[in-house]
This record gives C-alpha cells, structure tokens and sequence, in this order.
C-alpha cells in the first residue's frame, strides 16, 4: 500500500495517460481545508481555480488527465466545491465526465475510486468513512483488462462536465 507522498510521485512518473474513476460524495483532504472552508463562505478563491497549476504540470508535457466523478444529486457542499474547480481543471487540460445516479441508471463499475496509469498501473485508493486517504494500493496485473473496461465504460456513460453543468443551472 503507498502512503499519498509515495502515490504522489506517480503523477511525475507516468508517461501518457492518467484516468481517476471517483465515487464518493466527501474528500477530506487536508491540504484543501482553507480552501474548501473559504468556498462555503464564498470568498475567492484565486487564480489557481482558473488554470489549475497541478493539472498543468501533466498537460504541459503532453500527458492526458482524465476522470469521470461518479455522484448523486442532491449534491454535498464538497461535492459543489470540486464541481466549482472543474472549469479550471478542464482549462489546464483534464477532460472531466460526470455520471448522476439520480439521473441515469448505470451498472458494471466499481463502488471504489482508482487510478490508471499509462493503461497498465491500476491503483485502487482507499478512504476512511469520512473520506480521508489512507493510500493507494497497486492492483495485480490480472485485473488490468477489467479497470480498463471499467475505465471505457464510465467514459461511454459519461456526460461531459459543460453539459451537466447546464442542466443543473
């Protein structure tokens, strides 16, 4: 299991692709308490919410971020804070997709969040019930072809993050 310093270095190390399946409805991630807390009050929140600098590292050297956020509406406010970032994100390169279960009915993907690197690294992350990381756990490469299906079948259901946003404003 890699601690999230050790997981961290894995978005230095890939070479092309990262995808992120997400499906939970609270993240407590402590490096965005103050700014999480300053979203519910409504300050701003900076430039970095315009091009987000994280995102870009990867982009800018020609690697592909993906994810689809698998959620439930009504929404948590963590969950309208990270829909707040997206533009963002999407400015800085990553391609977002969204599926709302209080809309469509999708099977066949997991209930855990993971990441796939370069379409052969899975990692299947784990979470406290409150949603704090507790680390990334490498998947045998037998499971490989079945989080590439997973992968292929959340970005078909998907509905890009522009069109679900106009739906829900």
């Amino acid at each position: 299991m890699l601690s999230g310093e050790e997981f961290g270095r894995l978005f230095e190390t890939f070479e092309r692709t990262a995808f992120r399946l997400e499906t939970l409805a609270v993240y407590s991630v402590e490096e965005e308490r103050e700014e999480f807390e300053r979203f519910l009050a409504g300050g701003d929140m900076g430039p970095t919410w315009d091009d987000n600098p994280w995102v870009r590292s990867m982009t800018d050297k020609g690697k592909q971020v993906s994810r689809v956020h698998i959620l439930r509406s009504p929404l948590t406010d963590y969950l309208r804070y990270e829909l707040a970032a997206y533009p963002g994100n999407i400015a800085a390169g990553e391609t977002i997709g969204i599926i709302d279960l209080s809309e469509q009915a999708v099977t066949g993907l997991p209930d855990h969040d993971f990441w796939l690197f370069d379409d052969q690294d899975v990692y299947r992350m784990h979470y406290t019930p409150e949603g704090a990381f507790t680390g990334a756990e490498l998947l045998p490469a037998h499971c490989l072809a079945e989080y590439q299906d997973y992968r292929d079948r959340a970005l078909a259901e998907a509905v890009a993050f522009a069109d679900y946003r106009e739906r829900h404003h």
